[in-house]
Parts: structure tokens; sequence; C-alpha cells
């Protein structure tokens, strides 16, 4: 008898329907076809055991499965489940297997019949929705995350019996229901982290609300234990929160890379991402041979924070600079090319030089003549070009540390930031995927950043004076722009540029000899 049922196979963050042929006659051995994987091949084994084991059993005669379209690739054991029920329609021990056609069936089995949580489970949904179907029947622990998608009925089961009771009595397994909105917006203003607990360092304060206000790249240079780890973990509570889109297209990329804990729903804050410097560049920007998203697509919409710089793989930073500018990364193989979304803020931190000392306003730096401007050359030029705002941390003093107020809170930073960002969406309303000032081009550059006399005066003194290189010249009218929004203000003034001139240290002629 040929029975077919339908799973899934998740390329990038889309997936593909696929159908589950199961076939038995005459003949003595299991086959199974379609450009299977070793995990998919040896799905046959399990669901042998897992039916065995309840008390069913395997056809005696040859059985074939094909998993179609058969030029696809089909990897991992996430089709088990499908198989084992398509296998019990085929031999006739399922009542009504027409019921089949109407489901997408997805989970991996262990021997005993238990159901084991796969990865992508959004974005099966999504497709599973889309081309018509009754429902998705899915692993437990993964129920919540499909259940988001409007318009589509989710079974979450723990174990085999569940979903074969499930297909002789629909009402045996209840839908999975989520209030998206309730749980989502409540989840927003929940931080683990404040910017009121940080002592001091005003001015860093500062400079990040700028780069969350404007989606500015920032570098912090400063000597150990100044706080620049500290500050930037607390960049995401000042950022505008993610509204619905973007968060199912963060909680896409995560489910997909097998990073949702279980029973988790849509991801509600934006993603802070600090990878090792040890990483690898396939680790970092993504690949392998099933591609899969690495740490830049899993920032998508929050932050990247690369702490000590310079100590990272100048082969790991280079291959960043095209997904910066991009704002996507395309990932090419011989039979697909995958395109992940990678729209971050970058923040990163360093030393300022090996000692760590060089600029420290009590210590002395230790380090040989020129090898503070070595330390600096490990980041090569475009990748610095690529950060608008260089900021110098000092140590917080005594007096700082040990007072009793207070700072300013994190509440209070975001929206001012909430506010500049309104302004930039409506300014750049008719200019489609550019939402905030860091990615506007040289040509809108010029209409929009435009300064009076007396900001001409006074960039060009300071080009001259502080031996300012030509790539900053850009990111001074970029962040001047955005210091302009923060104070509502239409026109870019002479303070907001010499505000934003101070944000150049590393571009400055000399800086480290």
């Amino acid at each position: 008898m040929l029975v077919k049922t339908f799973g899934s196979a998740v390329y990038g963050v889309e997936a593909i329907t696929i159908t589950i042929e199961v076939n038995e006659m005459s003949g003595a051995d299991y086959y199974i076809v379609g450009l299977p994987d070793s995990a998919v091949k040896e799905s046959l084994q399990r669901v042998e055991s897992a039916l065995k084991t309840n008390n069913y059993f395997m056809p005696r005669r040859k059985l074939v499965v094909n998993l179609s379209p058969a030029d696809i690739k089909k990897t991992g054991s996430a089709f088990d489940l499908a198989i084992a029920i398509g296998t019990l329609a085929a031999s006739e021990q399922l009542l009504d297997p027409e019921k089949l056609q109407e489901y997408v069936i997805m989970g991996e089995l262990n021997l005993d019949g238990t159901i084991r949580p796969i990865k992508g489970a959004l974005p099966i949904a999504i497709t599973t929705c889309r081309e018509g179907f009754k429902g998705l029947i899915l692993p437990k622990q993964n129920s919540r995350e499909a259940a988001i998608v409007n318009n589509l009925n989710v079974y979450g089961a723990g174990h085999i019996n569940e979903v074969i009771q499930f297909f002789q009595d629909e009402q045996s397994l209840p839908p999975v229901t989520v209030n998206t909105q309730d749980e989502f917006f409540t989840a927003q203003h929940n931080f683990d982290f404040d910017f009121t607990d940080v002592k001091g360092q005003e001015n860093i304060k500062r400079a990040l609300e700028i780069a969350a206000a404007g989606g500015h790249n920032a570098i912090l240079v400063g000597p150990p234990g100044a706080g620049k780890t500290m500050l930037a973990k607390r960049l995401p509570t000042i950022l505008p929160p993610l509204s619905l889109q973007e968060a199912l297209e963060t909680t896409k990329i995560h489910s997909v890379a097998g990073k949702l804990p279980d029973n988790s729903m849509l991801i509600a804050k934006r993603p802070f991402r600090s990878p090792h410097h040890t990483v690898s560049d396939v680790a970092l920007v993504g690949g392998g041979g099933i591609p899969q998203p690495g740490e830049i697509s899993l920032a998508h919409n929050g932050v990247l924070f690369l702490d000590e710089l310079p100590e990272f793989k100048r082969t790991v930073l280079e291959v960043m600079r095209q997904p910066i500018e991009e704002r996507r990364v395309t990932i090419s193989r011989a039979k697909m090319v995958v395109d992940f979304p990678s729209n971050f803020i970058l923040i990163a931190a360093m030393n300022p030089c090996l000692c760590g000392f060089y600029n420290h306003p009590t210590k002395a730096c230790s380090c040989p003549p020129g090898n503070v401007q070595k330390y600096l050359s490990k980041i090569s030029g475009p990748l610095l070009d690529r950060i608008d705002l260089h900021v110098e941390v000092t140590p917080v003093s005594f007096g700082e540390l040990s007072t009793q107020k207070n700072g300013e809170p994190s509440s209070v930073i975001r929206e001012r930031v909430i506010k500049a960002r309104a302004i930039q969406a409506a300014r750049y309303e008719d200019h489609p995927g550019i939402y905030c000032n860091a990615q506007m081009s040289s040509k809108q550059l010029k209409q929009i950043c435009t300064i009076n006399t007396v900001g001409q005066h006074l960039l060009k003194t300071a080009m001259e004076k502080l031996n300012l290189s030509a790539r900053a010249y850009d990111r001074i009218l970029k962040v001047s722009r955005t210091i302009a929004d923060l104070s509502v203000s239409d026109e870019i003034m002479p303070e907001h540029l010499a505000e934003a001139i101070q944000y150049r240290s590393l571009d400055r002629e000399g800086w480290g000899k």
C-alpha cells in the first residue's frame, strides 16, 4: 500500500515542504531514497525500535521510503516521526490514512518512542500555514514557538502513541494556543542590566546613546577594568523595542540554529552576542557543509560585541566587512545559495596597547616605542572605516565609585532614543531598506547633512588641527546628524559637530605614536 505523509526541510531561514512516500511491496529489505544524509538513513532503525517497543510491527516485506523532491538533500533526524506514521499506514496498522494528507509531521524519535525537539520549528510552521495544511504536529518542546503563527492548528506531542491516537481521534490532542501579544510586550521591558548600575562614565553613556539612536558602530578603547564590557552589555536596554516583524525575523534565525530554549516563544528582546576571540570564520559569519547562521546573523536586530578586538584573527575580522555594509551574508554552495540577514550594531572593545595602560591617568605604559601603533594596526583600515564612534574609556575614580547616587536609568535614555529613531523613520520613509542615519548613502549624506558656514569652518579647522584622515569626514557628518536628532534639531549646529569630532580619536594621525 502506498501512503504519503508530509514533513519539512529548512534551508537558510526558509522551509520547503517534503513529501514522504512510503510503499510496501514484495521483497525483503528496507530502503530510504531521495538524497538522504546519514542521519536520515539511520531513521529506519529508530523507527523500527520505536514501533516494536510500543507493540506495533515493521512490515515483513520490502519497504521503500522516498523523500520528494529527490534532488534536494535531506539532513537531520526530524523526519523520523513522519516516516514512522507513514510506515504504520502503509502496513495498514493505522486507520484512515487519508487524514495524513492534512498535516505536516515533524519530530525525532528515541528508541522507546518519545519525541525529541527539532530545529527550525517557526519557519516550518510559516510554510505549513502558507501552503494550506490543516495543522502541524511536532514535539511538545517546539509547540509554543510554532503556535505564534496565526490560522494554523499546532499540536505538541511527547510520544509516538499520542500521534497515533490523534489520527484515530483528533480530540485526543488539543491544539496549543499562546497569547502572542501579551507575552511579547510583557517580556520586552524585563532586563537583567540597567545603566543606573554604572557609576560615572557619563561621556561613555552618551556615546552609546548616540550609537543606539543612529544605529552607529562603536569601538571602546581603554585600560583593563575601566568598564568597557559592563557598558556594552547594557546597550540593548536602551535600543528601541523590537517590532513584531523584527521579533519574527530574529526568532526564525535562532530557531534554525537551534538556539531557542525549550517551550520558548518569540524572542522579545534584542539579542546580544559576544563571541570569544578564538572564534573561526565560519562560526562568526556562518556557513558549513549544511549552511548555518553565524554569530553575526544571531545578532540580527541586536548587538554584536567583540571584546579584545585586536586578539581576533585578522581573517575573521576581514570577512565581516561586506556583511556590515550589506546587512546580510550570502553563503554559496555548489547546489544552493543561502542568505542570512545580519543587521546589527557592532560594539568593539580593546586595550590601547599590549600592557593596557597607554594614556592611563595614573599608571605608566610599559610598551616599547612603536608597539602602541603596532597593536592598533592589527585592526585594518577598511574595518575601522566602518566604525563611526571611537570612544576613549578612562577608569572611574574612587569618588565616583563610592557615591550613593544612582545614574540615569536605561528607561529614560531609551525614550530619547525612541524619539530620535522616530525622526529618522519619517526622514527615510521614501528610502526602502534605510531606517537610521548609519545606513545613509554618500548621495543622501550631501542632501541630509548640510551644515552652515560656521559649521564648515569648524569642521575644516578640526580636520587640519587634529590631522583627521579623509575617511573621518563622512562619519562625523552622520554622527552629528544623530546628535541633532537627539536634540530634536532640524539643522546640524556647530555644537553637534563639535561633539561628533571628539569621537574620531583613532583617526587622528599620530595616535599612539
